[in-house]
């Protein structure tokens, strides 16, 4: 089964290494859908929502949130977010015995990214 949580986080950036209006800076509100998977426990849940959340606003929400992405990534694409995100977010979860299924992170109501965890 797979259960699914989501969060928003405002953050600016802008693309050092793009030539375009997004070099400048600018800012989102990002969307981010935490997707995992694992059988039922002995309380018929996945995981706790309540557990869920305080895992990813701890590790991922707290850090990115009315942040300059810039100080954290070297080239902040919602791409490479992603991908730190999944890291913070995959051997936490798996301790819990659940298994980080997929994220997709969101900059705007039509652009944004689903990271599996596969090698880029």
């Amino acid at each position: 089964m797979v259960l699914v949580k989501k969060f928003t986080f405002e953050a600016a950036h802008n693309l050092i290494k793009y030539h375009g209006k997004c070099e400048r800076l600018h800012g989102h509100t990002y969307k981010l859908v935490v997707k995992v998977e694992g059988r039922l426990s002995e309380e018929d849940m996945v995981i706790d929502f309540a557990e869920l959340k305080k895992i990813v606003e701890d590790r991922v929400i707290e850090k990115l949130d009315h942040s300059y992405l810039n100080e954290l990534f070297e080239q902040p694409t919602t791409e490479r977010v992603a991908i730190w995100i999944w890291e913070q977010l995959s051997e936490p979860l798996n301790e819990r015995g659940v298994h980080l299924v997929e994220i997709e992170l969101w900059e705007t109501e039509a652009n944004g990214v689903v990271y599996r965890g596969e090698e880029v």
